[in-house]
């Protein structure tokens, strides 16, 4: 086997076990081999996504939304992170990304579009007049 090929197939063990690690809760282990397979390759899209997961699971949304926003300088398409990125700007209630991130969802979706109908509920709660009614 040679240096590249071995390289290689060390770098995708990472994000194999990183998965692994990910599927069975140990996020410390999975968190530790994702950010290996980062050093491994910067663009490892994939990796960025398992990070915001965990982020999201350990309730740490600044670390989540750099994750996300990694994803998307890769894969500007990644409908799962416009989704996961779409939840945090609700939650800071940032009107103008929101609208913004929805309309783009609604452009790639493909897997997701399901979610489509929850992101325009959470959404129609955030705009101006209803804020208003809430109050």
């Amino acid at each position: 086997m040679s240096l590249v090929q071995n390289a290689f197939s060390t770098q995708s063990d990472y994000f194999m076990k990183g998965k692994e690690f990910f599927e069975n809760e140990k996020l410390e282990k999975s968190k530790f081999q994702f950010e290996k397979d980062i050093v491994f390759d910067p663009k490892s899209e994939k990796s960025y996504l398992y990070l915001a997961k965990i982020s999201n699971k350990n309730n740490n949304e600044e670390e989540e939304e750099n994750n996300l926003k990694s994803v998307l300088l890769l894969n500007p398409q990644n409908e799962e992170a416009i989704y996961m990125l779409t939840l945090i700007k609700i939650k800071q209630s940032d009107y103008d990304k929101t609208k913004e991130l929805i309309e783009k969802f609604t452009l790639v979706c493909e897997v997701f579009c399901s979610k489509n109908v929850e992101l325009n509920e959470k959404f129609k709660k955030l705009t101006p007049e209803n804020a208003e009614n809430n109050n």
